[in-house]
């Protein structure tokens, strides 16, 4: 386990999934956030140790051969009991390959969703037009009026010109 050190743009959340608890720190710096592990094992299986559930889910990933999973960093979170204690946490694709791997019918809507978006992101790598297509429907659903996408999109072709020329 690799003790994270959080930078001071740190901003401590407790995400609510299914009416439970999952602690979740974000690391401004790194632009991440980072999640119990022990969380998100309570919520899937419903397992009455929980921690005991993870370190075999742990061996079991790392004996498959994936280290990312294994190599959870640790941070300090406040535990049920309101003290700040050690705990297990990972990033957003580490918590998703977990989830993967618990046999679940919790994680299963997961699974679906992660199949959708694998799939959505290969055909997007195929036609990269999708991805642009995507983009300005997500923007007209937030509100955003033609006028301003056509502005924002252009501003980031010519900062994309931008950088592209001058490294």
């Amino acid at each position: 386990m690799v003790l994270l050190k959080i930078r001071p743009m740190k901003h401590d959340a407790i995400k609510i999934f299914e009416d439970t608890k999952v602690r979740a720190v974000w690391d401004g710096e790194q632009e991440k956030w980072y999640f119990s592990v022990i969380d998100a094992i309570t919520i899937l299986t419903e397992s009455p140790n929980p921690k005991v559930y993870g370190r075999v889910l742990k061996k079991r990933i790392k004996n498959e051969g994936n280290e990312t999973v294994t190599n959870c960093n640790g941070l300090k979170m406040l535990a049920p009991d309101g003290k700040m204690r050690m705990t297990d946490v990972a990033g957003t694709a580490q918590l998703l390959r977990l989830m993967q791997s618990i046999p679940s019918p919790k994680a299963e809507p997961f699974k679906m969703w992660l199949a959708i978006v694998a799939e959505e992101r290969l055909n997007e790598m195929q036609d990269p037009e999708l991805t642009i297509d995507k983009a300005l429907d997500q923007y007209l659903q937030l509100g955003y009026s033609e006028n301003w996408i056509n502005q924002r999109l252009k501003s980031i072709e010519i900062f994309e010109r931008f950088n592209f020329n001058h490294f």
